[in-house]
């Protein structure tokens, strides 16, 4: 209630350095995730303004394409691409990050920004349960779990050849209250909590970063909460926390500044690579005396049965 909510972020704001962010990306590329709506939007409206080339990575053509006139006319930048995919289909995932490296010579900020609250156990085509492939497996590689995890390392070569690399993981706080879990990933033991499954991605999303930042040293690895934002997924998955607390929500703008932030200023880089944070700060990824610590053990064990299993879906 005292950091998530719209007032804390306007308390934040009063230390932030507005020149931080009073910088041209002209000549630099940014894939977003999710990028019609909420977050994803409003970060690619930014960015635009800015001048940086966009490739929005959505779900739905007719919403994307939407968004995308809505950029273009507000911004007059036309540098601004489509790319209709489906996150939890990971094979799909695959098959654009490669197809994307072979299409275009560079890519220097990846957000992953999408993201998926189930209120029930589904299956996708390859039998992974879509929250788990959308957050994790794809999205981080794109967000959370193995869709992230799928994105990011298919883009890690190209990343890596362009300059100033960046990938930014927009998380949650509901990872707080989640101890990193390495069996049962896919939710298929005990009653489904849509919510807490969600957390759990989030958490797998920041031990994901930490991680990564330690084996690929020359991208900035950051991941970051943007607190309460009222949002149309919040609003479809969480009806009654969005009714409740609708006056005292962020508006979709200050939920991505931490990511535009962290996408296009100095200041961000100059921080180590693999934190976590909120309102342009580095913050703990756990909270005071919190039993959520994993041990290094089970940190590499995740990244382990990530690589493993995504590799079951990589195209040959």
């Amino acid at each position: 209630m005292t950091e998530f909510t719209r007032n804390a972020f306007l308390s934040a704001s009063k230390r932030f350095v507005e020149k931080d962010l009073e910088v041209s990306m002209a000549g630099r590329a940014f894939m977003i995730t999710g990028a019609n709506s909420g977050i994803g939007k409003a970060t690619a409206m930014t960015i635009a303004k800015k001048g940086g080339t966009i490739h929005m990575v959505c779900r739905n053509k007719d919403k994307a394409e939407e968004a995308r006139a809505d950029i273009v006319k507000e911004t007059g930048n036309k540098e601004v691409y489509v790319h209709i995919l489906d996150l939890s289909e990971t094979k799909k995932v695959w098959e654009f990050a490669e197809a994307f490296k072979k299409k275009y010579k560079a890519l220097n900020v990846l957000i992953n920004n999408a993201g998926s609250i189930m209120s029930q156990r589904d299956t996708n085509a390859e039998g992974l349960e879509k929250s788990f492939a959308s957050n994790v497996l794809v999205m981080f590689c794109f967000c959370c779990p193995l869709g992230v995890y799928i994105l990011t390392k298919s883009l890690i070569p190209l990343l890596e050849k362009s300059a100033d690399p960046r990938v930014i993981t927009v998380s949650s706080g509901g990872m707080l209250v989640q101890k990193l879990r390495t069996g049962n990933l896919q939710s298929e033991r005990g009653r489904y909590d849509g919510t807490m499954v969600y957390a759990q991605h989030k958490r797998q999303q920041v031990v994901m970063t930490e991680q990564l930042a330690k084996t690929h040293t020359n991208i900035h690895f950051s991941v970051m909460h943007p607190g309460w934002v009222d949002t149309p997924a919040v609003a479809n998955a969480m009806p009654d926390f969005h009714q409740s607390m609708k006056d005292s929500l962020r508006t979709p703008e200050q939920g991505a500044d931490t990511v535009i932030w962290l996408a296009v200023s100095e200041a961000a880089t100059t921080n180590p690579s693999g934190h976590f944070y909120q309102d342009r700060k580095m913050v703990s990824t756990h909270l005071p005396l919190a039993w959520t610590h994993s041990s290094a053990l089970e940190e590499q064990k995740l990244m382990s049965v990530l690589e493993d299993l995504a590799k079951t879906f990589q195209p040959h």
